[in-house]
């Protein structure tokens, strides 16, 4: 058993540290009064419309997906401008296509309509 008093000690301290954090949190935490224009979900003034289970439209999404997207793009352009004189022209051909997809994909949205806002 002496081998594992460490482990039993720490087990103890961590349980002991978990249990008064958590008693600790109730009693500092613990909400004292407030009215109603306190305990609304938004603090900021404003009344809420609506319920927050609402369905967005798409277009959010998809409007979030293309910047992703082109963030992306951006983040692979910031290493292949760094190393484009050790890469050459092979880097150069390369990039050439990686861009020439994402235009292609952005003249495609484009005439879809995904970046028209009504």
């Amino acid at each position: 058993m002496h081998p594992y008093m460490p482990i039993l000690m720490m087990l103890i301290i961590a349980t002991g540290f978990a249990i008064a954090a958590m008693l600790l949190a109730l009693v500092v935490g613990r909400p004292r009064g407030g009215n109603a224009r306190k305990l609304a979900p938004y603090e900021c003034g404003i009344e809420p419309v609506g319920t927050a289970r609402d369905r967005f439209p798409v277009k959010f999404y998809l409007v979030a997906m293309l910047f992703i997207l082109f963030d992306i793009e951006v983040v692979f352009m910031y290493p292949w401008a760094v190393a484009l004189g050790e890469l050459g022209v092979y880097g150069l051909i390369g990039m050439g296509v990686f861009f020439l997809v994402l235009t292609v994909g952005l003249i495609y949205e484009w005439r879809v309509g995904a970046l028209e806002w009504e």
